[in-house]
């Protein structure tokens, strides 16, 4: 029996109606993004809401009330995160904040898509930057840069 290659799957939830978006094409992207990384056989879902959902789920799950643009839950983190190697997680998006976020800087709304996929992604590899270990973060910012270069063909704006 031959074996095809190995796919990922990607499922793409829009709850929010701020921007119109297509699922094909967010897929699409996320499959680049996965590519870019050498990933295969891997599962994900990334959910694009609103600022009032991603703040409901931020006070939910993080106890942080506010809204922000990007948060991931990695599943291969905690007590059981062998059962299945190949889910790698949820990433959700605030289709509104990153929206805002693109206008304040110039930039189209869609590569703002793009590195907030990438920043949630590489958090689901094990990428940190929010602990007090700089190297760390450094080496988040550096791969940020790479995948988003590799896909879009410029390095994107300089971040805080």
């Amino acid at each position: 029996m031959t074996v095809g290659p190995l796919r990922n799957r990607i499922r793409i939830e829009n709850r929010q109606r701020i921007l119109p978006l297509d699922g094909r094409r967010v897929r699409g992207l996320v499959g680049r993004i996965m590519g870019i990384l050498g990933l295969k056989g891997k599962e994900i879902s990334v959910v694009l809401t609103d600022d009032e959902g991603i703040r409901e789920i931020n006070r939910l799950y993080l106890n942080r009330d506010r809204a922000t643009n990007v948060i991931s839950f990695a599943l291969n983190e905690g007590e059981f995160s062998g059962l299945n190697p190949e889910v790698l997680g949820d990433i959700v998006v605030s289709v509104e904040t990153a929206a805002r976020d693109a206008a304040s800087c110039g930039a189209p709304w869609e590569d703002e898509l793009a590195f907030l996929l990438i920043h949630g992604l590489l958090h689901l590899l094990g990428y940190d930057h929010e602990g007090k270990n700089r190297a760390a973060a450094a080496r988040m910012r550096e791969e940020e840069r790479r995948v988003f270069a590799a896909l879009r063909g410029y390095n994107p704006p300089s971040r805080t």
